[in-house]
């Protein structure tokens, strides 16, 4: 039974992600080093957010103190990588067999985001996976039985959050869009917020409300992609091929 657990909740957690890179980066070596890159990037961000909280002493019990800096750190990482790759954007349409990369701007942001989201996840999930496997299971004598899939629902909200929220992002720094870069900023705080609901076992109250800023961000990253309502009919009809713009 542990072993179903642990390979289901995996499979939740990191199988739409795992189809994404497949589909949209492993094709093309230079997707592969800025997603790559930016997982490294997420890395730094982590460790300087555990520096800052093991160097403030006072503060070490409370965990919104350590959530605070590392959001802080995962957006000006984030800003970080977007300024990276609009420096290095020529060069990587020398290199790219893909030569839209450098025009079709948005598609740097997608990858980045989905190496920033796919990295967050791996550290989010892999030490609860670990206890998956055994020696016991979850809410037979004390603990909650969805404890493990809610955290592996929770991983891939927060991956395919952090792959609209580039995307977002990136567009509201190229259009000068302050909203946009606001919501990024703000809907990340408040979806890391709601995970403290969880030391209560609420974890209706943290899933429904984050899937659904998930379903808006989604909406606004396709927007940003310049994507509508009549090409999102398309593409389940086989009319039209969607790309990133």
């Amino acid at each position: 039974m542990t072993l179903a657990e642990f390979f289901s909740c995996s499979l939740l957690a990191f199988g739409p992600p795992l189809v994404m890179f497949a589909l949209t980066v492993a094709n093309d070596p230079i997707r592969i080093i800025i997603m790559i890159a930016a997982a490294f990037g997420w890395l730094l961000s982590f460790l300087l957010s555990s520096l800052v909280w093991f160097a403030v002493t006072p503060l070490r019990t409370y965990l919104a103190f350590g959530m605070v800096f590392a959001i802080i750190f995962q957006e000006l990482f984030r800003y970080g990588m977007y300024v990276l790759l609009r420096k290095t954007e020529t060069g990587l349409r020398e290199f790219s067999e893909n030569q839209n990369i450098g025009t079709n701007k948005l598609e740097m942001g997608y990858v980045s985001g989905l190496g920033f989201g796919a990295m967050s996840g791996a550290f989010a999930l892999v030490n609860v996976l670990a206890d998956s496997i055994g020696p016991g299971t979850l809410g037979l004598t004390k603990g909650n039985e969805y404890f493990f899939v809610t955290s592996a629902a929770m991983t891939l909200c927060m991956i395919l959050l952090n792959t609209f929220w580039s995307v977002i992002f990136f567009n509201g720094l190229d259009e000068k869009n302050h909203l946009k870069i606001v919501w990024v900023v703000a809907s990340h705080f408040f979806v890391s917020g709601l995970s403290f609901l969880n030391r209560n076992e609420l974890y209706a109250a943290t899933i429904l409300p984050s899937y659904i800023i998930l379903i808006i961000t989604a909406v606004i990253a396709f927007r940003c992609a310049g994507g509508t309502s009549k090409s999102f009919m398309q593409s389940f009809s086989g009319q039209n091929e969607m790309e990133i713009n």
